[in-house]
Parts: structure tokens; sequence; C-alpha cells
């Protein structure tokens, strides 16, 4: 009887090794453990707007001031690709979950979806009466394209087709204010837009595209000045700001069980809401200007900001005490990206710079 070879019998194979996955981390316990600098990215010739981390963790996509689009090689430190595109500042970049198309939201009032891989423009999206792009959220399984900028409504795109699927509006007719930030809950059921005066709504994405809620947010009623009345917004040539309204919403962020909404503002501020009812239960204040970013990290337990205030500051998201503060850049620092794993964070400033950091005890390295 004929008997099945022994297991060391088998021939070797030549595959190549696999990467070793690193065990998950506790994010909070990881950045209070330390925070190293690990590089800096230069080469935008203005200040950066935004930066994003690719879903498989070996590059990080810049845009900014300059109008190009930056792909950075993470290992190295070493510029692969500087896109051209844009005829204005690129305000937004942001990857789809599969990582295979780069979207960037522009002051030229257009979306450009890109090839990460080749460099190439896959796709321009734009409507007629759009103004500038200020924020940029992709649906949680890559589907649709939500855009928010210097208009009230919010547009989202089916990004295989490039077809507008829907324009949301909120229910006041007489509401004229932009809706300058917006992102997907991570069920993908509903859509948060925030505005120019700081309040926030709630969309119910399909069927309907139907305003749900509206909250007061940031804003606060008060007499009527005639400096907070003008919009705001940066112009590069003299270096200067119009005066924006006090409460401009900077970023919207959810913790991934979708139970929590954070928001930053131009007032400093970060407002905790409970989800779906948007109840407001919590502000904490450690800014001391405009709040421009805001990430969690994937296991909910650590919530970053940036600011103009040149600094980005880490938060227990259940206590809401800050754990750590980051002062090494010497501008605002306008984006923020962790990786996959979380154990790096990138950010990227007016100081022209992007930088990465590593958290832990440096035992790792």
């Amino acid at each position: 009887m004929t008997q099945p070879p022994l297991p060391h019998m088998a021939p070797p194979t030549f595959t190549e090794e696999p990467k070793l996955e690193l065990p998950p981390i506790d994010t909070l316990e990881y950045w209070k453990a330390g925070i190293h600098e690990i590089r800096t990215f230069r080469g935008h010739s203005h200040g950066v707007w935004d930066v994003a981390y690719s879903p498989d963790g070996l590059t990080l996509v810049s845009g900014g001031a300059d109008r190009l689009l930056r792909i950075w090689e993470i290992e190295t430190g070493r510029l692969l690709k500087s896109l051209k595109g844009h005829t204005n500042d690129i305000r937004q970049v942001a990857f789809s979950p599969d990582g295979q198309i780069l979207a960037t939201g522009s002051d030229d009032r257009t979306i450009r979806l890109w090839n990460p891989h080749t460099g190439e423009t896959i796709r321009l999206l734009f409507t007629q009466y759009d103004h500038a792009v200020a924020s940029l959220s992709f649906s949680p399984d890559g589907l649709m394209l939500a855009r928010a900028g210097q208009n009230k409504d919010i547009k989202i795109w089916e990004i295989t087709t490039g077809t507008e699927v829907m324009t949301l509006l909120g229910k006041d007719q007489y509401d004229h204010h932009w809706t300058v930030c917006t992102a997907f809950s991570p069920d993908g059921i509903h859509l948060v837009g925030g505005s120019d005066i700081g309040k926030l709504k709630l969309y119910e994405v399909l069927p309907s595209g139907e305003e749900k809620l509206v909250h007061d947010g940031h804003w606060r009623d008060e007499p009527d000045d005639e400096e907070t009345e003008q919009r705001g917004f940066f112009v590069d040539e003299q270096g200067g700001f119009q005066k924006p309204m006090e409460y401009w919403i900077g970023a919207i962020a959810f913790t991934p069980d979708g139970k929590t909404m954070i928001t930053g503002s131009r007032d400093t501020a970060i407002k905790y809401f409970e989800m779906p009812n948007m109840k407001e239960v919590h502000t904490v204040k450690g800014h001391s200007e405009w709040v421009r970013g805001l990430l969690v990290s994937p296991d909910g337990k650590v919530l970053v900001s940036c600011s103009d205030d040149h600094t980005i500051k880490m938060w227990d998201i259940q206590t809401r005490r800050q754990v750590r503060v980051i002062k090494d850049h010497s501008g605002p620092v306008r984006g923020i990206a962790f990786s996959p794993d979380a154990r790096y964070l990138a950010s990227a400033s007016w100081d022209r710079t992007v930088k990465l950091w590593k958290g832990g005890d440096g035992s790792e390295d």
C-alpha cells in the first residue's frame, strides 16, 4: 500500500516570504508612551492643505497652494510623482477605501479622480454652478463621493461612472450659508454637513436624500458684527485672510461605531455629539485658533486635532482629556492622517512640509 509522503518530504518552495503582520495596538497607550518624528517630506513651494495615507501604508499624498499633487514613498521619503491638473489650491486629498482611486478637491471648482499608481486623471467631476471645493468624503463602501464647499448644497457622485447621484439641500429655502464640511457616517446611511456659521445638518443619503435634523452646533446667536459677515478664504498672492464667519466648521469625524460625532470650528472648540439624534454632550477647548482637522483612531480610543495655532493635539475620547501635544510645525497645521494600523501619523502644514510621526516607546524601532 502506498503511503502518503511525510511532511518533511514535500518539495521546497521559493515563494517570497510574506511580511509579518504586527499585532493590533491600543492606540491610547501607544501614543501616550511617546512620539518621535520619523521624517520630514519637503518639496511643496507653498503651504500644504492636506495629506492622505494610502490604505496599503506605502505612500503619502499631499496637496496644497502650489496646485500640485505630490506622492511620497514613506520608506525612503522620496518624491515618487508630482501631478499637475488643478489650476488653484488643492484643499482636500482622499483615498477610496480600497486605495484604487485618489480624489482631490480644489479652489478651481473641480474634483479630480486619479489613478494613484500611474498618476493619470481618471475623471473630472464638476457642475456648471460649482464654487471652490473645501471638503470631500468617500462613502464607506467606496462607491460614492460627497463634496462640500462654497455652495449651500452637498453633491454626491457615483464613482465608477462619474454620475451625479443627488444634491442634498436643507429644508430652509432662505438659508444661503455655505456647507463647507461634510462626512459620511460609518454605516453610510447618513451624511453630516457643517456650515460657515457653525450649524450642522444631518441627511439620510439613500433613498431620500432628505434633511433629518438641524443643530446649531458651534453657532451662537450674537448681535450682527459687520466684520464677521464676510466669507473667508485664503488670498495666496497677498498672503492674508478675509475675515471668515466666526464659527466656520473646520472638521467633522465619527467614531468607528458611529455612536459619536466630533466637530471642530474656527471658534477653537471641539464638540462631541451623540448619534444619530445629534445630541450635544460635551465641549472641549485646547486650541487657541481654528481647528482645521479631526481624526479618530481605528479602535475609537484617540482623537487627533490640528489647528492654525501650529499644534497637533491628541485626546482620550472616553475621558475627553488631552494626552499629547505636538509643536514641531512652524506654521498652521491643516491636514492629518493615520496609517492604516495607526502606528504612524502624518501632518500637513502651512510651513510647506509634511511630517511623519511614530508613537510608542521606541522599542519597535
